[in-house]
């Protein structure tokens, strides 16, 4: 779909022309800041049980298949409460999810503090994914009511962009902390940072104006929006099974394969596959994270000039997501038959990296055919639906290793399904993904607030 002019035309409601919001570019901008603070804390938040993972199960003498439980129990009710304030936030601020999930973040932390043991593991990691199964998409949604639809591809990416900065901040900082102070030292720093965003965010995070939930442009009791009376609902099976959805719900599954696989195991196979010492594994996730971050600064707005060019959305931005899936699966497949630390190494981080580039794209690509009275709840189930792999992904992984003659034989299957289930899903986002001609069939318009 070809962007938007830079100041879109006036919405009209009968005769009544209806100017366009104001766009408040500090205001936007520090919004931002505080959006990608939140998603640095998020990723943080779920790194912090993976580079335990060794101290945490030699302390409690664990197996391979316990601690893969406890990982996944981290997604039991993750897409579900993404799902559910998904639904909620067309009658709930955008200030108010944030803050009271934040919140929840910092108290889910606390269990494990009180008493270490795999019940209080399991039930800190299951809280702990409530609050956060929302995170990705409700921040996206709150960071879009700031910015007219042309000026979204930057903030898209640096929201994104903060899953991987936090894993590069916070994988050597939470390992020094776990190294010199223990495992639990981690947890109390995770949850004093959560508890001082969410009181800054409370002062701050006010919505933006490009918002069409009918409460935000209502001057009247009773009085309907103008940009909500301009967008009818639609209904939700209709939008679920358009390809554009469905494609874009495929890729976010491949890329959180990988990083659900990442974030649960590839610190411990880097330390007992590769030998490597605490710090060096730290590092080696953070140049992951880096290479990931880079890509998405990249590509997202590169996205945006495509299609200032007259390039269609199904290739500037459906067609990378699926290819990056691909690609990275193409590099797990061969990354257990690969001799040599560099090449291997190079292929992790192509393997874990390059899938980051589908999370920005696969919202911007469904944005484009859903009205925006409903993008909030669209985007819970695309986040409920795309990240379902955590809940299966690192329990999988578990058990193939306890169950193998070899540990390295175990990640060795483990890699190949990854790799399977990845470069299925992203061909079929190359396949599905067509924005513009999904847009045309529902008779989806792009008014200034979608």
């Amino acid at each position: 779909m070809a962007s938007q002019p830079s100041a879109p035309p006036s919405d009209v409601l009968g005769d009544e022309a209806v100017a366009p919001p104001p766009y408040d570019r500090a205001r936007a901008w520090l919004i931002t800041t505080m959006i990608v603070m939140f998603m640095v804390v998020n990723f943080a938040d779920k790194a912090v049980l993976g580079l335990a993972a060794v101290p945490i199960m030699d302390e409690l003498e664990i197996s391979h298949g316990t601690y893969g439980l406890i990982s996944s129990a981290f997604f039991l009710l993750f897409s579900l409460a993404g799902l559910a304030v998904g639904f909620v936030s067309s009658r709930v601020t955008s200030r108010t999810l944030l803050f009271v999930m934040t919140l929840t973040w910092a108290v889910a932390q606390l269990p494990v503090l009180a008493v270490a043991t795999v019940p209080t593991l399991i039930a800190g990691r299951v809280l702990l994914g409530a609050a956060e199964g929302p995170a990705a998409s409700m921040s996206m949604h709150a960071l879009y009511k700031w910015f007219p639809p042309h000026r979204r591809g930057l903030p898209s990416a640096l929201q994104i962009s903060g899953a991987a900065l936090g894993t590069l901040v916070s994988a050597p900082v939470l390992t020094w902390l776990i190294t010199a102070h223990g495992w639990r030292s981690a947890y109390v720093a995770l949850a004093a940072v959560s508890a001082v965003w969410a009181f800054v965010w409370w002062y701050v995070g006010h919505d933006g104006p490009f918002d069409d939930a009918p409460a935000a442009h209502t001057k009247k009791r009773g009085e309907r929006s103008p940009q909500a009376a301009g967008t009818p609902r639609l209904p939700y099976r209709k939008l679920l099974l358009t390809g554009t959805v469905l494609g874009s719900v495929s890729s976010a599954f491949g890329a959180s394969w990988a990083l659900s696989l990442s974030q649960a195991w590839l610190p411990s196979y880097l330390r007992t596959e590769l030998d490597m010492a605490p710090g060096a594994a730290a590092s080696t996730i953070s140049a992951i994270a880096g290479f990931s971050l880079v890509l998405l600064l990249t590509v997202s707005p590169l996205m945006d000039v495509l299609k200032s060019r007259g390039v269609s959305s199904r290739w500037s931005s459906g067609a990378t997501q699926g290819i990056a899936v691909c690609v990275a699966g193409s590099a797990m497949a061969v990354l257990p038959f690969t001799d040599g630390t560099v090449p291997r190494l190079l292929l992790i981080g192509l393997a874990f990296g390059t899938g980051a580039v589908a999370v920005p794209l696969h919202y911007m690509t469904a944005a484009q055919v859903v009205p925006t009275v409903q993008r909030g709840a669209l985007f819970g189930i695309v986040a409920a639906t795309g990240t379902l792999p955590g809940l299966v992904t690192p329990a999988l992984t578990g058990y193939l290793i306890d169950a193998a003659d070899t540990t390295t034989s175990g990640y060795t299957a483990a890699f190949l399904i990854s790799a399977l289930v990845m470069i299925l899903t992203g061909l079929l986002a190359v396949a599905f993904i067509r924005p513009e001609r999904d847009a045309e069939r529902l008779e989806v318009g792009v008014p200034h607030g979608s």
